[in-house]
């Protein structure tokens, strides 16, 4: 019986002995946790990212080494103190002053190691000083507009994922999934590399979130308020992110891509982007998005201009809700198709889309210009049941904003 109780003593102390070399090996190689960012956050791409990062790992290890230590001691008490062995229970362990003192002071030091590095990080992320570049982000249902002051460039983002990827209600896709599956968009945010961009983020109806992990950023855009956040990209490349705060149904198709370029290809991208977006800041919220071209000074305007133009305006912003068939997500989305609003009076329709329709998820699309609000109608009384043979001119837009 001895020799048993000495074997398995023995196998004990050994396996005490492996768990505690284990714990100490991760410990004590970083290299090995930083090895494989798929099974970690994602690879920090700016200053900020690389804190937070950093903090992640250091607070990690804190927590292993917590770990290792509590269930050694935990393992060691059991196997040295167990009954077979003779002991008993010290019925004053409790009361001893020193063991009180020792078990409240030593999580208050861990703690506060924890909290000071925490604090440095979020000071920094939240110091928005001597910017060399200034965006405005403002959130809607569901997409974002970046207006670049200094450019006198702005546009607005959305999800470019096919819907014959996402499928309609009810049916299947009738294509697989893509790499970047609903994390892609028509007109990605642009900057140049190693720059302090600092962004003004906003929102137009409801409480947004513009993350970016690997750029470090995590911003919520809230209606009436501009918070200010900051990035300096390290290296050049694509980041992705998507909106962190549920925004509503669709909150999952508002996704955010940052291109990040060498200084000269971001020159070459603003020269671009003002011939397609340029507009004075004071007219930067009616500025036309890529897809539509507003049409020459003097030209005469057809239902089928007016009705090809109009159906880019409508994927660009109304397909999400009211789905491309026009038969929409009722009862939130209602019907397009047959719609008694669109084969009604014109200023009804006018009135919806200048001013939403309260209690409904319908936001008011004044943000558009009298163009494209007058080419989307146009679109809409003729197209899929509907055949008004009628479309609406932007002078109509015009004079119904400013009745």
């Amino acid at each position: 019986m001895k020799s048993i109780n000495a074997n398995g003593q023995q196998h004990a102390l050994a396996a005490l002995a492996r768990s505690v070399s284990i714990g100490l090996t991760f410990l004590v190689s970083p290299a090995t946790a930083l090895a494989a960012y798929d099974v970690n956050i994602a690879a920090p791409a700016s200053p900020i990212s690389s804190q937070i990062y950093g903090l992640h790992m250091y607070i990690l290890y804190v927590c292993a080494a917590i770990f290792v230590v509590v269930f050694a001691l935990m393992f060691y008490s059991i196997f040295k103190f167990r009954r077979s062995n003779g002991s008993k229970p010290d019925v004053n362990f409790h009361e001893s002053t020193l063991i009180e003192i020792i078990w409240t002071v030593i999580p208050f030091v861990i703690l506060l190691f924890m909290a000071i590095p925490a604090t440095k990080t979020v000071l920094d992320m939240k110091d928005t000083t001597n910017p060399d570049m200034t965006v405005k982000v403002t959130g809607y249902q569901w997409g974002w507009r970046y207006d670049y002051a200094a450019e006198e460039v702005g546009f607005y983002s959305s999800l470019s994922t096919p819907w014959s990827q996402i499928g309609q209600p009810g049916e299947k896709a009738t294509e697989e999934k893509g790499k970047d599956y609903l994390l892609e968009v028509d007109n990605p945010m642009v900057v140049p590399v190693g720059k302090r961009v600092r962004l003004l983020v906003t929102s137009n109806d409801v409480i947004h979130g513009w993350y970016v992990p690997q750029l470090g950023v995590n911003q919520y855009g809230i209606p009436g308020f501009v918070k200010d956040v900051w990035f300096k990209a390290d290296k050049v490349g694509t980041f992705k992110g998507q909106c962190s705060q549920i925004c509503g149904k669709l909150h999952g198709y508002m996704p955010i891509t940052v291109v990040v370029k060498s200084e000269a290809d971001y020159a070459k991208w603003v020269a671009e982007a003002k011939a397609r977006w340029g507009a004075a800041p004071a007219a930067a919220a009616a500025a036309t998005p890529a897809a539509v071209a507003t049409p020459e000074p003097g030209k005469p305007l057809t239902l089928v201009d007016l009705k090809a133009a109009g159906e880019k305006v409508y994927a660009a912003n109304c397909v999400t809700c009211h789905q491309a068939s026009g038969k929409g997500m009722p009862p939130t989305f209602p019907a397009l198709s047959g719609s008694k609003v669109v084969l009604g009076p014109t200023e009804g329709q006018i009135n919806i889309l200048l001013n939403g329709k309260p209690g409904t998820a319908m936001a008011s699309f004044a943000r558009l210009s009298d163009f494209e609000i007058a080419a989307v109608m146009t679109y809409t009384k003729n197209s899929w049941d509907n055949s008004t043979g009628k479309f609406v001119t932007p002078d109509d837009i015009k004079a119904k904003r400013k009745s």
